[in-house]
């Protein structure tokens, strides 16, 4: 996994792409909040956002 981060950053910064950062984790925020919501009471709420 860390390479994996490490191989994106020099992606990035070889290409002047750093504009793909803040893309990158929002998807993550919003992956992050769909697996902690999935069994909880919230999910029905959550997913009426989307």
């Amino acid at each position: 996994m860390f390479d994996l981060l490490k191989d994106l950053w020099a992606f990035m910064k070889e290409r002047k792409k750093f504009w793909l950062a803040p893309i990158i984790v929002i998807l993550l925020m919003l992956g992050a909040l769909i697996v902690l919501t999935q069994g909880s009471a919230v999910a029905p709420f959550i997913y009426t956002l989307f």
